[in-house]
């Protein structure tokens, strides 16, 4: 990939050299992998050949499978139990390509602006209990850590799309996945950050548990990547976030990107609340705006669909604080479940507080809240200036 003088991007025939090359992959910490299976398209030329055997030579332990009749959500586990089922696929790595990479999302039934995003990895090896992303449809039938191949067709089809489009934009990576916990394996960074940098029109948003950000350190980003972190008191992590970067390494790799001009966002989400809920949070809203520049604070509470508060319940038994404080009237309209609106709006006001007394200029926003809520809490000025879009 390069780009001439007036920054047009072309790419060589089949846009292969945009795989990394030439670099060490490492293991991530919070990832072990049992199985590995490479799906339709994943070893279909020989760069995305050597790609895929460059990151499996990390994994000598881990059984192979070569399946390339199989799409990588298609790939089952052999297990009935859906629990034991979402558990196996935390260990399981699958390579694939996905060709409807690069999407406009259709949030209905809430506030959300939809914006446009790009999957180059789906779902996450992190363990947090109160995960939404497990009780989506596909991550339901076989919730396996993807690795997609396509990166170089990913980055035209943004390219192409940005152009049309004629304006600055944010293309978002962490919908439907952790945007930076495989990033010692594949070093996409290294593709994407030099890409949005020299673009004329396309932004990049990632949003990550991760405090993975060895490559992005070295990277020549020009402004045009923003980072965001999805953080909880510590108290609040340690006992819903399982096997994820403690939030001590996570501001941490926030202070060293930081360092190097990256433009940072935090989403503190989801709101859980525990006894003493809060005084912890007003203190740890206060600590991270102290430690960490950051530029946009984002709230918002659990926001999940049926089958993810199932497996919830059984991590945490079915009397645990979240699901003692859903809407007893069940499902949003967009058909999620999340805590009383009344109760919500109540939360939002202490947390708004917390970090306007630290910081009473900081933009704030909620994460797929209704418009009701937004305007009980005295934010409606503020939907469409979330998290995810600039």
């Amino acid at each position: 990939m390069t780009a001439d003088a007036q920054g047009v991007f072309s790419f060589p025939s089949g846009g292969e050299s945009s795989l990394p090359e030439d670099y060490g992959p490492v293991r991530p910490e919070h990832f072990e992998v049992e199985r590995i299976y490479l799906a339709k398209g994943s070893v279909s030329t020989s760069a995305r050949r050597r790609f895929v055997q460059t990151i499996c030579r990390r994994y000598p332990e881990a059984t192979l499978r070569e399946c390339p009749d199989i799409p990588h959500n298609r790939v089952e586990l052999d297990e009935a139990d859906p629990l034991r089922r979402h558990m196996l696929g935390k260990r399981t790595l699958v390579f694939g390509e996905l060709q409807d990479s690069v999407r406009f999302s259709e949030e209905k039934g809430n506030a959300c602006p939809n914006y446009w995003h790009f999957s180059c990895y789906g779902y996450c090896p992190y363990g947090c209990k109160y995960c939404y992303l497990a009780g989506t449809r596909g991550v339901w039938f076989s919730p396996t850590v993807k690795i997609y191949v396509n990166l170089p067709e990913i980055v035209a089809r943004i390219d192409r799309t940005a152009r049309r489009i004629g304006k600055p934009i944010a293309f978002y990576l962490g919908k439907l996945q952790d945007a930076l916990a495989l990033d010692p394996l594949t070093a996409y960074t290294s593709v994407l950050v030099p890409f949005f940098a020299k673009h004329p029109y396309a932004r990049q948003v990632l949003l990550t548990k991760s405090a993975h950000v060895e490559r992005l350190v070295d990277l020549d980003h020009g402004g045009q990547t923003i980072l965001s972190w999805s953080l909880n008191p510590p108290q609040i992590a340690g006992a819903f976030e399982e096997n994820v970067p403690t939030v001590e390494e996570r501001i941490h790799a926030m202070q060293r990107c930081a360092a190097k001009g990256y433009p940072l966002r935090a989403v503190i989400m989801p709101v859980i609340p525990v006894d003493g809920w809060e005084t912890l949070y007003r203190r740890f809203i206060c600590q991270l705006l102290e430690a960490v520049p950051v530029s946009r604070l984002t709230f918002g509470g659990i926001c999940i669909y049926r089958g993810a508060r199932e497996l919830m319940e059984q991590k945490l038994s079915a009397d645990n604080v979240i699901s003692q404080r859903v809407r007893e009237s069940g499902r949003s309209d967009d058909g999620r479940i999340r805590y009383d609106p009344s109760f919500r709006a109540a939360v939002y006001r202490q947390l708004i507080d917390a970090a306007h007394d630290v910081q009473p200029d900081l933009p704030l926003a909620l994460c797929l809240e209704e418009r009701e809520v937004w305007q009980a809490v005295g934010l409606e000025h503020r939907i469409g200036r979330c998290n995810c879009v600039l």
